[in-house]
């Protein structure tokens, strides 16, 4: 007895093309979605068999299943493949197979559920021309941290970081260093690892490789991925390749370190040779003012060279810090005291707002230079009869020293640059204000190295806050 003819239900009213297969690949039937789909009438294509109609590039893979599931490894499969019309052009379909048996378990015959993805296939075949495209690495994690699409730059990036291999998953330790070059990144440290983790970031440079040749700089940024009902899917990351930039940027940091330590020498030499010409009581009183306004700029010229020497040996072996217990409250007293005359013939008001004692584990050199720096900054960009307080706060884990300021204030533009290496405000150009636009980069060099913040808040016309936290027990 054989088992109902499932052919005879309503199939011809279904939107999706279907077809009854013989165990020998033969067609024994179709509907009309499915003639329609291939351009073919029903009489044409039940006179052949499955593999006619199917694209040769996709016959294995078709025939394969086709096989597993007559040997009884399955009774159904699921295969994307492409059909030819009868115009000649390709048909995109995702396939559902479903083996059917008689009462006595002999099978009897497949029907198949033939859903037309072709405008789907092509969207994504321009989507992928695209992602291929790009300039930039892109990558897509899994849930569980293993690779589920990635375009050629970042396949070609891994090569570089995992010359062994990555066994398709993130978070694999490999060639993979810190902006500096030369510190290989811990697994938690790794972008992918971060990523998968739920971490979200911008900007994040890495150098891939350890041939100096063929090593890459990249800077990345990572998003995670969530389901409407957020539900975690995964991350997305995308990597843009700066190595050429970092690389001419260290070609400048050399020549600026190089060019520096050469004008220091002559510069303490001339410096020594004004100091003997100011204590010349012979001196005309012109050439003594002369003299004067030489010593200033080669004061200022050194204090540049310092600078620029400075940022070279952070950027070159990092910041060593001294670290011991420091009553900050003292230091930012003294360095209020030191910016005091500077304040005076500005004509700009300095107070100062300090508990008796904070004692914190800090370098109180690097420290005292911050203070300095933001003193100073705070005295320059103010005019005759405005104000800078300087005031310190703590708390059981930190400290907080805010320098405010009643000057011109920074236009908010300007504000996300404020701690760029060599940025000078609009206003600063504008009114010829001194600098160099490395202060606040040591500045926040020092601070981060402690493990502390330093931000700023700032209205044009009404003044500027700095603010800087540090933990106490460093």
């Amino acid at each position: 007895m054989e088992a109902p003819d499932l052919w005879q239900l309503p199939v011809q009213q279904s939107p999706l093309g279907m077809a009854k297969v013989g165990l020998d690949g033969r067609l024994l039937a179709v509907n009309r979605t499915f003639e329609q789909m291939l351009g073919r009438c029903a009489e044409e294509l039940i006179r052949g068999r499955l593999q006619d109609i199917t694209h040769r590039d996709d016959v294995h893979k078709d025939t394969t299943s086709f096989r597993r599931a007559l040997a009884g490894e399955t009774d159904s499969y699921r295969v994307r493949k492409r059909y030819l019309h009868a115009d000649g052009h390709v048909v995109w379909a995702d396939v559902s197979v479903t083996l059917l048996h008689h009462p006595d378990g002999r099978p009897q015959h497949f029907v198949a559920q033939i859903l037309d993805i072709t405008e789907q296939q092509v969207r994504e075949e321009q989507l992928e021309a695209i992602f291929d495209a790009v300039r930039v690495g892109l990558v897509l994690i899994g849930p569980d941290g293993r690779y589920v699409r990635m375009n050629r730059r970042h396949a070609q990036a891994l090569d570089v970081a995992h010359p062994d291999g990555h066994h398709g998953r993130a978070g694999i330790p490999g060639q993979i260093f810190a902006a500096d070059g030369r510190t290989p990144l811990e697994t938690e440290e790794l972008p992918t690892y971060r990523a998968m983790h739920g971490e979200e970031f911008d900007d994040l440079t890495t150098w891939v490789g350890t041939d100096e040749q063929h090593r890459r700089a990249f800077i990345t940024s990572a998003r995670t991925v969530r389901s409407p009902s957020g539900e975690h899917l995964g991350a997305a990351l995308a990597y843009h390749e700066v190595t050429e930039l970092m690389r001419a940027m260290k070609v400048k940091d050399d020549f600026v370190t190089s060019m520096s330590h050469e004008l220091r020498t002559p510069l303490t030499s001339v410096l020594g040779y004004l100091e003997i010409l100011a204590d010349n009581d012979e001196l005309p009183g012109t050439a003594r003012s002369q003299v004067d306004v030489v010593r200033r700029n080669a004061l200022r010229l050194q204090s540049l060279v310092s600078d620029l020497l400075e940022i070279a040996q952070f950027t070159e072996s990092g910041l060593t810090l001294e670290r011991a217990q420091v009553d900050v409250a003292r230091v930012a007293r003294e360095a209020a005291e030191a910016a005091r005359p500077h304040a005076g013939r500005a004509g700009v008001g300095l107070t100062a707002e300090l508990p008796p004692r904070v004692v914190a584990m800090v370098d109180e050199k690097r420290i005292r230079q911050v203070i300095d720096n933001l003193l100073s900054n705070a005295v320059k960009y103010s005019s005759c009869g405005d104000a800078v307080r300087v005031a310190l706060s703590h708390c059981d884990r930190e400290l907080e020293l805010e320098v405010t300021d009643t000057g011109m204030g920074i236009p908010e533009t300007d504000l996300p640059h404020v701690f760029d290496r060599f940025f000078r405000g609009s206003g600063a150009n504008v009114q010829h204000i001194p600098g160099t636009g490395l202060g606040l980069d040591i500045a926040g060099t020092i601070v981060d190295a402690h493990g502390g913040t330093i931000t700023v808040d700032s209205a044009l016309g009404e003044g500027t806050t700095f603010r800087m936290r540090l933990p106490l027990a460093g």
